[in-house]
């Protein structure tokens, strides 16, 4: 099984680069729907508009890449030996901080399509960044390997 994954190294490795892209990529719009949504009236129809577009967002594809970084992210590292690497176990610990991120976000897209507005727009700006910075960081883990 182990050789049959091996084989497969850069096809997986292309796979978790592009949902990686995929999902990062919805992480950086889902805010600035919010700030697009704060535009509109608590149940009008402008809200109902930008609720369904956070919904087919989040399920079209920020969630399937969520799980699809991760299986192939962790088959990547079970077929290099990367959890015996220092600098895997904090790349581990900013994606898990990223998908802790993701989670937040979802709740917080849900609450606003129920008409609720937990954030201000300055607020939704600066989480906005967040992802950006992650990303940042992993990727100087993961092509330096400082340790």
């Amino acid at each position: 099984m182990h050789e049959a994954i091996s084989l497969m190294y850069f096809w997986l490795k292309a796979g978790h680069v592009i949902f990686m892209v995929f999902w990062l990529a919805g992480l950086f719009m889902l805010p600035r729907q919010c700030i697009y949504m704060l535009d509109h009236a608590s149940g009008s129809e402008g809200e109902a508009k930008w609720a369904t577009r956070m919904g087919k967002l989040r399920k079209i594809i920020l969630t399937p890449a969520l799980i699809v970084v991760w299986v192939l992210g962790l088959t990547l590292a079970y077929t290099t030996g990367a959890f015996t690497q220092g600098w895997f176990h904090v790349k581990l610990l900013l994606v898990l901080v990223l998908t802790g991120y993701h989670g937040w976000l979802v709740a917080k897209t849900k609450a606003m399509a129920r008409g609720e507005r937990p954030l201000t727009e300055k607020q939704l700006r600066l989480v906005g960044e967040v992802p950006g910075l992650i990303l940042v960081l992993i990727v100087v883990l993961v092509y330096i390997k400082p340790f």
